[in-house]
């Protein structure tokens, strides 16, 4: 299947008079025709709630939902469909593990270990369950190229550690981190291995057996899905001991005056009518990935990543934050022209159609750890091209001009 820029609605429009060009899929990416009909079908011909009604809208419903769960095992190489608990994504994956696995494993005497490189979603819970537990959360340092530091991973992470949370890829410098080999050092501690993969699912190959994680969190709108869906994959046993983090309908299995029990994973962690319809097109967007291929957007990516870091960092002022050799690189790419502010630099980008983030992208202690307040940052997805990126460089350079010009 060869991907489209019009299978995408939104992507034909015209921003401030020219043609739009959406740089910001770190944040959210746009979503194709086939996800958008496959909830617009649920809404309008399936619509009922799922795995409490006999007649045959409700079964039709829990059928295509659960077939998403499958479809997400598959995506991820989860070794069973239990795996798979949906939730509303990253954000509230990583709260329900602090909140629970967090709550009933962590004492004032473990450690808990993260790094410079977080979003926050990765970072206030820990926080949270820190200053709760009285547990000590420590920070793992970054080379001079926005790296982790694996020699002080290693050193960070001792027998008083009991969970290590660090981004798969992180939103801001692009970095791959080595999660299968941080997995390996926090397991010879005991510890258990949770990954943010908010922007690692959308974007290569995951399996989650072979990274060696215990806990596996992404967001479906980061991936053509919907908002308002996420996965939180668990190793089973692990799931099992887990209480739920909600209580309510469709997660019991019977109740009485004085107490209730629960259904079996992963439905106990499904509390009240989940995202039916976020899960459905969750499904038809891995579909569509998966039709296109994982690998091939990873290649995708990368070109254009080695297309545009060289072209940027001939621009004189501008600085690019994080590696700068696409082999090791996601289609983030975080920077700052010389002179003028990133908010004004999107603007004025956005003056020309060019639709980027700017700001401190949800990672304030990696702002601080840079001694940055603020960066630009482009995002690319499969539905980029080269020539959206050759704009992008000449409206940089006509910014930089006219920002020389005007405040000399």
């Amino acid at each position: 299947m060869k991907m489209k820029q019009a299978d995408f609605p939104i992507l034909n429009q015209t921003i401030n008079g020219q043609r739009m060009i959406y740089l910001d899929n770190a944040a959210t990416s746009q979503k194709p025709k086939q996800v958008i009909d496959a909830m617009t079908h649920y809404y309008q011909v399936d619509n009922a709630n799922v795995h409490r009604g006999i007649y045959d809208l409700s079964e039709r419903a829990t059928a295509a939902y659960e077939a998403s769960r499958d479809k997400v095992q598959a995506f991820i190489h989860a070794k069973y469909r239990e795996e798979v608990v949906f939730t509303r994504g990253t954000t509230e994956s990583i709260n329900w593990l602090a909140s629970t696995y967090g709550v009933a494993h962590v004492t004032a005497d473990d450690e808990i270990v993260i790094s410079y490189m977080e979003h926050h979603s990765n970072i206030v819970p820990w926080q949270q369950l820190a200053q709760k537990t009285g547990a000590k959360l420590k920070y793992v340092n970054l080379n001079s190229d926005g790296t982790l530091d694996m020699s002080d991973l290693a050193q960070k992470i001792t027998d008083q550690t009991k969970i290590v949370s660090i981004a798969h890829a992180s939103n801001v410098l692009g970095v791959v981190n080595p999660i299968q080999e941080i997995a390996n050092i926090a397991h010879q501690h005991g510890a258990i291995m949770i990954a943010d993969g908010a922007q690692s699912a959308p974007h290569m190959v995951v399996d989650v057996q072979a990274l060696g994680v215990d806990f596996f969190a992404f967001s479906g709108h980061k991936m053509m899905g919907p908002t308002g869906i996420g996965v939180l994959y668990g190793r089973l046993p692990l799931l099992e001991q887990m209480t739920p983090a909600q209580f309510g309908g469709e997660m019991i299995e019977r109740v009485s005056l004085t107490g209730a029990t629960f259904k079996p994973v992963p439905w106990r962690f499904e509390a009240g009518t989940p995202n039916i319809a976020g899960a459905i097109g969750l499904g038809a967007a891995i579909d569509y990935l998966t039709a296109y291929g994982m690998t091939q957007i990873e290649n995708d990516e990368r070109q254009l990543v080695a297309y545009a870091l060289p072209k940027l960092l001939a621009i004189s002022g501008l600085t690019v934050y994080g590696p700068q050799d696409s082999a090791y690189h996601t289609g983030v790419i975080a920077f700052n022209l010389a002179g003028i502010h990133a908010h004004d630099l999107a603007t004025a980008l956005d003056q020309e159609g060019i639709e980027v983030r700017a700001g401190h992208h949800c990672a304030q202690p990696l702002m601080t750890n840079l001694n940055l307040s603020a960066t630009a940052r482009i995002s690319v997805y499969s539905y980029n091209t080269m020539t959206e990126i050759d704009r992008l460089v000449t409206v940089l350079e006509q910014i930089k001009e006219y920002f020389s010009h005007e405040f000399a």
